[in-house]
């Protein structure tokens, strides 16, 4: 019986690093949504306030997850310049910044559809400035 307990103590304090170290893939649905967003000016000037405010922190004003917070981080943040976040689907980012994942929070009940919408036109433009 004291095996049973050491293996599932294990699990739950060692499990969540272990099923973090792989990639955070969204639900294939996920993919297929499109960002009603236009990505006008006015759109992306309120996208970005929210994003240096809530997500700068730890993926840093630029986006490139060197903010304050990120070195006490496991995972560490995305850098939202990258290649890799960059070839992801609107409808994919639009899934994990809605539903998170430890230590992000899911942000569904706190930035509304047309917020995390406007966030997502706003990572797109960080690739532009990625050599900054």
């Amino acid at each position: 019986m004291k095996k049973e307990y050491a293996i599932l103590a294990f699990l739950l304090i060692f499990g969540q690093s272990i099923a973090q170290s792989t990639n955070w893939l969204a639900p294939k649905e996920a993919n297929d949504l499109k960002n009603p967003v236009a990505a006008n000016a006015a759109d992306l000037a309120t996208a970005k306030s929210l994003y240096v405010a809530n997500c700068g922190p730890c993926h840093g004003d630029k986006g490139k997850g060197d903010g304050v917070a990120a070195a006490g981080l496991n995972p560490k943040p995305a850098d939202h310049t990258s290649a890799s976040v960059q070839a992801e689907t609107d409808g994919a980012l639009f899934w994990k910044l809605s539903e998170g994942r430890a230590p992000m929070p899911g942000y569904k009940k706190i930035f509304s559809d047309q917020q995390r919408w406007q966030l997502i036109a706003y990572i797109r433009t960080l690739a532009k400035t990625k050599k900054k």
